[in-house]
């Protein structure tokens, strides 16, 4: 493959053991969220011998994965499922979130029959309009639900900075606590999960001198690029570059710094503006959009993304010795973090700490 990512297992250990030491010292549970990077059975493995011992996926078939690999945790799914999912969430998945009554009463029927009790989170609406039922209709949900056999409400959730890119505040915590305060008190319910939110939520742990009844939080891009999903700005004392592009240079010319001849769209339906700067040296890459969100990559060389096709991303190399056959390293942002980590075309290598030698040996993935 021209393409791989380095993973730094060491650098994802240190972020998973230093968030969870934070969340603990506000007496919250953390859950770590491994949907961007493709539920990785290393990564995976990495983070229960950290100490974390819940994982949340919004696939089912990789909680599957994870699973036959032997990872002993608590598997939650984080995307409300569909109707005709149902049979594999009783399967595989013991913590599901959940906002639709027809989707929990299928549940409800899926796990009488495979004799099962399954444990559901009721996501409400906090203002991102994603998932969730609104907060007025929670109540009237849950005496629906209670009424279903095989169903066991473990908690209630939330979710901020996805869709309406909307703050969890310290006013949104309050209400979501209000909530959950009322329901254990109106129906004689134990919620050890009132998740306020993800790693958008890093302000608010760090910050809050209240954290009400919030006892749970799921931290994906924290873990994995060390930064907070509100300003996209990295977190002290974790790092930022447990993940790099390693791309092969596959073309080496001096060209034209503009196209020249009748110019259209180009292949994505684009049509392109360039920057007359004479003749430079380009040099291509062979990975492009198929495999990666291009532009959510830094270039760690001396090097200028000049743009993209489906399978090339040129650079302007002017200013370097790059030749054919040659590596250049890319930094990486969620969006691309979470596009190579799902293709099958990108090679995933991985560092672990052997502590009898005390270095770290590169390990590359079947």
């Amino acid at each position: 493959m021209t393409a791989k990512v380095e993973i730094d297992l060491r650098k994802i250990r240190h972020n998973a053991v230093t968030l969870k030491k934070w969340c603990e010292e506000k007496g919250i549970q953390m859950t770590a969220v491994v949907k961007g990077v493709g539920g990785d059975v290393q990564i995976a493995r990495t983070l229960v011998e950290s100490g974390l011992t819940s994982l949340a996926d919004t696939k089912v078939e990789r909680i599957a994965k994870l699973k036959s690999a032997h990872i002993p945790a608590t598997y939650m799914l984080i995307r409300t499922p569909a109707l005709s999912e149902v049979n594999k969430v009783v399967q595989y998945v013991d913590v599901s979130v959940q906002s639709e009554i027809d989707v929990v009463r299928a549940i409800s029927a899926e796990a009488v029959k495979q004799n099962k009790t399954h444990a559901i989170i009721i996501m409400v609406e906090m203002g991102d309009l994603r998932e969730g039922i609104m907060p007025k209709d929670v109540p009237s949900f849950i005496e629906q639900i209670r009424s279903l056999p095989n169903i066991q409400i473990v908690g209630i959730g939330a979710n901020f900075a996805c869709f309406g890119g909307v703050i969890p505040t310290d006013q949104k915590m309050h209400e979501l606590s209000s909530l959950a305060k009322h329901i254990q008190k109106q129906y004689a319910l134990f919620l050890p999960y009132v998740s306020g939110g993800n790693s958008a939520n890093y302000y608010w742990l760090k910050q809050t001198k209240d954290v009400g009844c919030i006892n749970h939080l799921r931290f994906g891009e924290s873990i994995f690029l060390g930064r907070e999903t509100i300003r996209g700005a990295a977190i002290p004392h974790l790092y930022q570059d447990a993940f790099c592009l390693v791309a092969e240079v596959i073309e080496v010319k001096t060209k034209p710094s503009v196209p020249y001849g009748v110019q259209s769209r180009n292949a994505f339906g684009e049509t392109p503006i360039f920057q007359e700067r004479g003749m430079m040296k380009r040099a291509i890459v062979g990975i492009g959009r198929q495999d990666v969100y291009v532009s959510g990559l830094t270039p760690l060389h001396p090097v200028q993304i000049i743009g993209s096709s489906s399978d090339h991303i040129i650079v302007d190399a002017t200013y370097t010795d790059i030749q054919v056959g040659d590596f250049i390293r890319f930094a990486v942002d969620y969006g691309a973090m979470i596009s190579l980590m799902t293709s099958p075309h990108v090679q995933k290598t991985y560092v672990r700490t052997d502590e009898k030698n005390g270095h770290f040996p590169t390990k590359t993935s079947a």
